[in-house]
């Protein structure tokens, strides 16, 4: 379970206060208006952002005195987070303790349809393209918790369709705990199975 309890962040002179719970395996979908704190929220667990008093625990453990790379949390930010030195096989295979799954990477890549451009740098691609690639390097990695940002921005109607199921299919799948941010409510219907509206 990850648990935030009355969790306090100062950002832009103002507080911010969040307090909820999510049980292991489930996706909640976080909504609300801009500047009321949910990229903010997904920075305070991934340890980019740090709070005034609270406590945010995965499994009974408290996050907050653990460095950024010793949380067990797999991230996207709106910016995708690619490097753009390397490939896009080689982007993808990244974060794996041992060998990277590159059957399950290959097979993704097929259903998101950015499997003709594994040897590209992302600088080579389309917006919604390295969404899609940066979308499915988050979600196979080997941390239990994901955080998505404004996951499928970028994205045509369609081939938002197409994401949208992915991500659920595979989270479900892998077990995977899920926090997404998104302004889309066909996002919610579509991934979520709980949704959380912050409020100023």
């Amino acid at each position: 379970m990850l648990k935030i309890s009355q969790l306090i962040i100062e950002r832009d002179g103002k507080q911010l206060s969040y307090d909820f719970r999510l049980e292991e395996g489930k996706i909640l979908a976080i909504q609300g208006l801009s500047g009321v704190g949910k990229t903010t929220l997904l920075s305070a667990i991934a340890g980019f952002v740090e709070s005034i008093e609270g406590l945010i625990s995965w499994q009974g453990d408290s996050l907050n005195s653990l460095p950024v790379e010793q949380r067990p949390v797999s991230y996207l930010f709106q910016e995708h987070n690619l490097f753009e030195h390397l490939s896009v096989i080689e982007n993808l295979s990244l974060g794996f303790s041992g060998v990277a799954p590159k059957a399950q990477i290959v097979e993704a890549t097929v259903v998101l349809q950015v499997a003709d451009q594994l040897e590209k740098r992302p600088r080579e691609l389309s917006g919604g393209q390295r969404q899609r690639v940066a979308l499915i390097r988050t979600l196979l990695r080997p941390e239990p918790l994901v955080l998505l940002d404004e996951p499928f921005a970028e994205l045509d109607p369609k081939t938002r369709a197409i994401a949208t199921e992915w991500v659920r299919d595979t989270a479900k799948l892998l077990g995977k705990t899920v926090l997404m941010v998104t302004h889309q409510s066909e996002d919610v219907d579509r991934v979520a199975d709980e949704s959380l509206v912050l409020e100023c």
